[in-house]
């Protein structure tokens, strides 16, 4: 052999090494587009050459009496729905503007609020499930490889669609054991190869010290490292109502506080309309008779109630939910770093734990219990003590988790299905379930909020296909985005579009699309924050509608809050352009402070009665109602027992004895020297 062939031998396989391990490197660290982080699909409004500034010029959606005027008139067979949605959570929201962007005639029916069960009580992760990942691993299980495959793909339709109300959040996975460490890495690893595309930066490990400086209340005692993997955040309940609105843009008759009471039927047996109510006329003492409408097909987005529409379809069909409870509790924000949330996966008795910054506090959840279906379910202490004996465990000794630091806590209802046309009738649905039965109900259950799109795309293909409805291309859509840069209605071909359909908010906004609102209108920066991730590009809007101060700053925006950046504009955005109609509605969904703090809640309830008094002409005894219902919702998310007796008076004069509760009990409040000195 010559020596050059000796030669080129000797360094073929470090030569390999390293072109392997530098191609490795330079994909890990290439230039990508994060979905997320793209720059505003239109700019921000700027001042023109005559020194005037205008305003984007938002499409404008009906108004609640219009809307229902609208419902009105669909209620023959030449004037008729293509289809009539009960349900306005994700699935029913997510159902609307699936179809209305087919170019199909829509209306929504909800019986509450938008999101005002399942929908705003998640853990408000965007995620494919790395629980669901190594379950799918070990037992070979291609049914959960395939779940977690669709939902990181619609993970990233999240980023795309609505930047403003989801983000990326790295999530810690602490280490006790060195042996952990490679079985956990493979894990995150191929998590983030089965993103591919759809994923951001890739899963890293930290050393101990990283791992405290990243959290630094992490237990101390047998921490080796940790590993880090991304997955997404969002803010479920405005996500919710974004959708719903947007659809509501695009030409649905959208309408909640209106409950279904009846299901029509043709001389076939077919299903052919309903018989709908509208709730908010009994709120103000007068009486409301049933409207008829009409619609080519009826479907039933109702989630935990899912069985009682059908029961109105069949009296005699099965039941097909299992209910299961899942608790919540929000601790105070230094509880947990601000950019950081933690996973536990082997909790006490073998449960997923996650502990996650969210909205300036920390979330901790969640329990999985058998339970009964109720409109707004009570926590239990058992659930919300096991919770905190669960988070003790991983945070150091010196940080105490007390029961009075639960600023909020609330249970959601997870509507778990089975198929009543499978051999095995009592076996789960491991997804979702879309179901026709004999007379045309479409039932679509299920699922989980990250993949509320394609339940949506999969529930409108089985009812176009079944029921024959004409889909077409949009013509003359609106101009979401206020201007006339994009044209939104340019992809909308009668398929399915949703993947690409940026909810209202999102062409505008940007990551620093707060300075500018600062700019012009003076706002605190937490505020202007707040405004812009909540409602991306239409916080000029709702700035707008803030009252000035008469202070030198800031200029707008009186928070209704001391401790959170919720401002009176929102309260008056809410009623005018999201058809909120009472205070729950802007305390639970439109705001999220019911979720944050359910004192806080209770202490702002009179300004929002006001504002929402003046914009609605609320009468006395509308007011006195609002008061009561909402004393008792905050019941649900935590309020304590001792103040569910105060008075609207006795808050607003500050009269309320709160020395009886825990969170009282917990601080020093007299006016010695905290430390004795010798």
């Amino acid at each position: 052999m010559s020596r050059l062939a000796r030669g080129l031998r000797r360094i073929a396989l470090p030569a390999t090494v390293a072109a392997v391990g530098g191609g490795a490197v330079l994909y890990s660290y290439r230039p990508r587009n994060i979905p997320g982080f793209e720059g505003a699909a239109v700019p921000p409004p700027i001042y023109g050459a005559d020194g005037t500034f205008k305003l984007p010029r938002f499409p404008k959606v009906k108004s609640r009496d219009e809307q229902i005027a609208e419902l009105k008139k669909n209620n023959t067979a030449e004037e008729e729905y293509d289809m009539l949605i009960v349900g306005g959570g994700a699935t029913g929201a997510g159902v609307a503007l699936d179809a209305v962007t087919r170019g199909l005639k829509v209306a929504v029916i909800e019986r509450d609020d938008f999101s005002s069960g399942t929908s705003s009580k998640s853990t408000k992760l965007v995620h494919g499930g790395v629980r669901y990942l190594e379950k799918a691993v070990w037992n070979l299980d291609y049914n959960q490889y395939k779940l977690v495959r669709e939902a990181l793909t619609e993970r990233k339709y999240f980023l795309q669609t609505a930047p403003h109300l989801s983000s990326w959040l790295p999530i810690m996975l602490p280490l006790d054991k060195w042996w952990k460490a490679p079985y956990y890495w493979a894990g995150t690893k191929f998590y983030d190869f089965l993103a591919g595309s759809e994923g951001i930066e890739s899963s890293y490990f930290l050393t101990r010290s990283k791992a405290l400086d990243a959290f630094p209340m992490l237990k101390q005692t047998d921490l080796v490292g940790a590993l880090v993997y991304y997955d997404g955040a969002h803010n479920d309940s405005r996500m919710n109502v974004s959708i719903a609105m947007t659809a509501a843009v695009y030409g649905a008759t959208i309408l909640n506080h209106a409950e279904v009471v009846g299901l029509t039927k043709n001389e076939d047996g077919k299903l052919c309309g309903a018989q709908v109510k509208d709730l908010i006329p009994e709120r103000n003492g007068r009486k409301s008779e049933p409207i008829s409408v009409r619609a080519k097909c009826i479907v039933n987005c109702t989630g935990p109630f899912t069985d009682s529409i059908r029961k109105l379809d069949d009296q005699d069909c099965k039941e097909i939910v299992a209910p299961a409870s899942g608790v919540h509790v929000i601790l105070p924000g230094y509880y947990s770093p601000s950019n950081m949330g933690l996973i536990d996966p082997s909790t006490s008795d073998g449960r997923v734990i996650f502990f996650l910054p969210w909205q300036g506090n920390t979330i901790a959840g969640t329990t999985d219990e058998p339970t009964t279906i109720s409109p707004n379910p009570l926590p239990d202490e058992k659930s919300i003590q096991w919770i905190l004996n669960e988070v003790s465990h991983y945070l150091s000794p010196d940080i105490k988790v007390r029961r009075g630091d639960v600023l909020a806590a609330w249970a959601g209802i997870r509507p778990l299905v089975k198929d009543p046309k499978a051999k095995n009738t009592e076996s789960l649905v491991r997804n979702h379930l879309v179901d026709i039965s004999s007379s045309g109900l479409i039932t679509c259950a299920g699922g989980k909020w990250t993949t509320y799109r394609q339940m949506a795309e999969d529930c409108v293909d089985a009812a176009v296909k079944e029921f024959n409805l004409p889909t077409k291309p949009f013509s003359n859509a609106p101009r979401v985005s206020g201007t006339e840069a994009i044209d939104d209605g340019a992809i909308l071909d009668g398929s399915c579009q949703t993947h690409n359909v940026r909810l209202v908010g999102a062409h505008g906004f940007s990551k620093t699309l707060f300075i500018n609102l600062i700019q012009h209108f003076g706002i605190e920066t937490e505020v202007a924050k707040h405004l812009t991730e909540s409602y991306g590009d239409r916080a000029w809007t709702v700035a707008a509608m803030c009252k000035p101060t008469d202070l030198r700053f800031p200029a707008r925006g009186e928070r209704i809050a001391r401790l959170y950046p919720f401002v009176d504009g929102e309260i008056r955005y809410a009623v005018n352009n999201e058809y909120a109609q009472t205070a729950v509605d802007v305390l639970a969904r439109r705001t999220r402070l019911a979720f944050l703090n359910a004192q806080a809640a209770l202490e702002c309830l009179p300004k929002v009665i006001d504002i929402m008094s003046q914009e609605l002409k609320w009468d006395r005894a509308r007011q006195e109602k609002e008061w009561k219902d909402t004393v008792a919702f905050l019941q649900s998310m935590g309020l304590p027992e001792p103040m569910l007796s105060a008075t609207r008076a006795q808050i607003e004069k500050g009269k309320f004895d709160f020395s009886s509760s825990l969170e009282y009990k917990m601080y020093s409040r007299h006016d010695k020297p905290p430390v004795v000195e010798e």
